[in-house]
């Protein structure tokens, strides 16, 4: 009898927020994990928090790192654990081990450091630029998530078997809900109503400068509140200088929110008027599928893996065109979200397709 495929996945950044990478993970793991013939190996700090997000099953083990330096993690933690259980395969996001018990499968979701150099700090482009390579050249399967992406890697790397396995939106994002009462809640729980979201961590490359301008300039705020959720990454100078300059009328009506946990994210989109997505660069893209499929009127930008956004057609904006920003923002507000975006996000992304992907490639690598 053959013996179980075991693959180790390093879930370090599920001791964070969520971000673009713990929603990756996620989904393309509890769509894998229905493949009892594997059995899978979830390694980080919150052992409880992952326990509530992939269940308890026959193939699932978890394992708790011993320290939460990254480097110990990296250099010492993860080779035990990798030897220690007989691993097959170690899957990890953007960055590998230097030392090496099995095959390595990395994923590296962008590498807009290179296409946007201004958006990001010197010593930053120069250790991600080595570490990247570094470990897409070591690893036996490299993975990304557009296109886009792929082009670039490809591009930048001089590595040509890059293989997409696209993000998707999770099922709870189509769920059915009644507006009202979320409405209702949210004002009664955080004294917001008739809001505007935008959900992003903080970088410059985000653009929150160029959508709070916008905001301000065209005097939304006397109808709308602002409603920014993510966390700080990168600081955004143009940001803060133009949010430190209003009036303390005009910034009550900005609403900066950090360490919003999974629920009540799902109860502050479901609640807004309008989702705005205006970043400049990304290398997929998650939040407007997520807040389209959720039935909130939405606008994105158009540029690097967004363009492949098509569906949201007249929804799409320049985001380095004010003018185009503020036009889509009043298209946004007068016009309800067709439903034919929702059909064609669900047929378009879906993590049951990665998944399969994903199985393929190691298929192909173990031949």
């Amino acid at each position: 009898m053959k013996a179980k495929l075991r693959i180790f996945v390093d879930c370090h950044v599920f001791d964070g927020s969520f971000q673009g990478t713990t929603t990756y993970i996620q989904g393309l793991y509890k769509e894998l994990i229905k493949d009892k013939s594997i059995a899978f190996f979830f390694a980080g700090n919150d052992i409880g928090r992952l326990q509530d997000i992939f269940g308890t099953a026959e193939n699932i083990s978890y394992l708790k790192y011993r320290s939460k330096n990254k480097f110990y993690r990296l250099a010492f933690d993860i080779p035990k654990l990798i030897q220690k259980n007989k691993i097959d395969y170690a899957h990890f996001q953007y960055i590998v081990p230097p030392i090496k018990y099995c095959k390595y499968i990395v994923t590296i979701h962008d590498v807009l450091f290179l296409d946007y150099p201004e958006y990001f700090p010197l010593s930053y482009r120069l250790k991600n630029k080595a570490l990247f390579q570094w470990s897409a050249n070591y690893s036996d399967i490299v993975l990304t998530v557009s296109d886009y992406s792929k082009q670039k890697i490809q591009e930048h790397f001089g590595i040509k078997d890059v293989v997409i396995t696209p993000n998707a939106v999770d099922s709870v994002f189509f769920e059915e809900y009644d507006k009202a009462k979320v409405v209702q809640e949210v004002q009664q729980k955080y004294n917001l109503e008739n809001y505007w979201i935008y959900i992003s961590r903080w970088e410059p490359r985000k653009n929150h400068h160029t959508l709070l301008k916008v905001f301000i300039e065209n005097e939304y705020y006397k109808k709308y509140s602002l409603v920014l959720i993510g966390d700080q990454s990168i600081t955004n100078t143009q940001f803060k200088m133009l949010y430190d300059g209003l009036d303390e009328s005009v910034k009550k009506t900005v609403f900066i929110l950090k360490k919003v946990d999974f629920n009540e994210l799902i109860l502050l989109l479901r609640g807004a008027t309008l989702a705005v997505y205006p970043s400049i660069a990304e290398g997929f893209g998650i939040p407007p599928l997520e807040t389209s499929v959720a039935g909130i009127s939405t606008i994105c930008s158009n540029t690097t893996a967004m363009s492949d956004f098509v569906f949201l057609k007249n929804r799409l904006f320049n985001p380095f065109s004010e003018n185009d920003f503020n036009e889509k923002i009043k298209f946004g507000l007068q016009n309800q979200q067709d439903d034919s975006i929702a059909d064609s996000i669900r047929n378009t992304y879906r993590w049951e397709l990665s998944a399969a992907i994903f199985k393929e490639k190691i298929v192909l690598t173990e031949e």
